[in-house]
């Protein structure tokens, strides 16, 4: 007779997550939502920093939770000189395309340089620095982009 002095909504079960939820939000989490237009901007920024030797390109989705912008690129190198290159070299390839850089930050330094696309931020870090603010980390719930088209400087010579 306990039970009939306990209120319903506290025998209530509570709704489970069935496996068609977990699918639904796994395919959500994995599904692109940046623009035909950033992607493309991704690819072009991504090989101007592969015509100058960037390592380890990683480009992420984040306009889901970043308002301001589509996908964030991320590209290492191994020294201050190499940074300044690269980030030359994607301002290069997007000016070729026709796309404006509205922001840069961080060339004094040379150790971590941020190019503003508007549709896309892309991010030139010394390796060093890159694994210690482990941005991506920030993200890693982000669909990637691939960047398989993207042929590396060191494998075309």
């Amino acid at each position: 007779m306990l039970s009939a002095r306990i209120p319903k909504f506290l025998t209530r079960s509570r709704p489970t997550n069935t496996n068609q939820d977990l699918i639904k939000q796994t395919s959500r989490k994995n599904t692109l939502t940046a623009t035909k237009r950033a992607i493309e901007m991704t690819l072009i920024a991504a090989q101007g920093a592969a015509d100058k030797v960037g390592e380890n390109l990683v480009a992420l989705d984040v306009s889901g939770p970043f308002v301001l912008s589509d996908v964030f690129l991320f590209a290492s190198a191994r020294n201050e000189r190499q940074v300044a290159a690269m980030a030359d070299g994607v301002e290069e390839a997007m000016l070729l395309a026709g796309h404006k850089l509205m922001r840069r930050e961080g060339k004094a330094a040379g150790r971590w340089i941020l190019l503003d696309f508007t549709d896309i931020i892309v991010h030139v870090m010394h390796e060093e620095d890159r694994v210690f603010y482990d941005i991506e980390r920030l993200y890693k719930d982000c669909p990637v982009i691939s960047l398989a088209k993207i042929s590396v400087a060191s494998q075309q010579a």
